[in-house]
């Protein structure tokens, strides 16, 4: 058993204004790190952080210097950072790793803590649920299109992608109440526990904080999102947490 606690979330999508601005969403998550700081033994950041990120050789994405600068704060005293790639902030290709100091994960981590198996992922294109998606995840992994993408000007590909990112959440909506056993992550969950046991499953891309019991040993947890959830999850020894990070409006 460890005091230490590894502390996960997703989907910030920094770079966009919404409900509540990029910049005050940054602001929000630096205070929270710096709050967490002092028992974490590792931070992991699932997928979707910035709402479009692409690097070139010369050239990254502006901003984010206050978000990067905390990061490698609590990387340098030692905290453990882990950045999975969400589908959209896929396209690192060293940067990330370099400024964090992070760990990054192209699709999903299982390991065991205190005799418990765990297995996260962002959770995009996982089975084979959402097959418009799939075939699209499937290009924009492609090195192909990556080099034909880099050949286009950052101030045109990024305009681009920026108003892709925007369109796509207009037809992408999160349902109020969660029909679980429709849920296609759940589904996928069900799938792996046929071959092998997980007790936590955590995902994030779905946006919707909730916790569902697979089966008596198993337990899947959606961590949200710090978009309009400001949620997140806690492993504590052998438990996981869902919360949500208190603010003033």
């Amino acid at each position: 058993m460890t005091d230490k606690k590894i502390y996960i979330v997703s989907d910030a999508h920094l770079g966009i204004d919404n409900k509540f601005s990029s910049e005050f969403r940054e602001n929000l998550l630096i205070k929270w790190l710096d709050e967490i700081k002092s028992d974490a033994e590792e931070i992991i950041f699932v997928g979707d952080i910035f709402d479009f990120w692409f690097e070139y050789k010369y050239l990254v994405p502006k901003g984010f210097f206050k978000f990067f600068t905390k990061v490698r704060e609590l990387s340098d005293s030692g905290i453990r950072i882990s950045f999975f790639k969400g589908n959209h902030d896929m396209w690192t290709f060293g940067y990330l790793k370099q400024v964090m100091n992070a760990e990054i994960i192209d699709n999903y981590k299982i390991f065991e803590r205190n005799g418990k198996m765990f297995f996260i992922a962002h959770g995009d294109g996982l089975g084979p649920y959402d097959v418009k998606y799939n075939f699209l995840k499937m290009i924009f992994r492609s090195p192909f299109f990556q080099f034909l993408f880099r050949l286009v000007h950052p101030s045109i590909s990024f305009r681009i992608a920026t108003a892709w990112s925007s369109n796509s959440r207009k037809y992408h909506k999160f349902p109020k109440v969660v029909d679980y056993e429709k849920e296609w992550l759940v589904k996928y969950a069900r799938t792996v526990l046929e071959k092998q046991h997980i007790d936590f499953f955590i995902f994030g891309h779905r946006h919707i904080p909730f916790q569902y019991k697979l089966s008596e040993n198993s337990i899947f947890t959606n961590i949200g999102d710090w978009l309009f959830n400001f949620s997140y999850v806690v492993i504590d020894n052998n438990n996981v947490e869902l919360k949500t990070f208190a603010f003033d409006e």
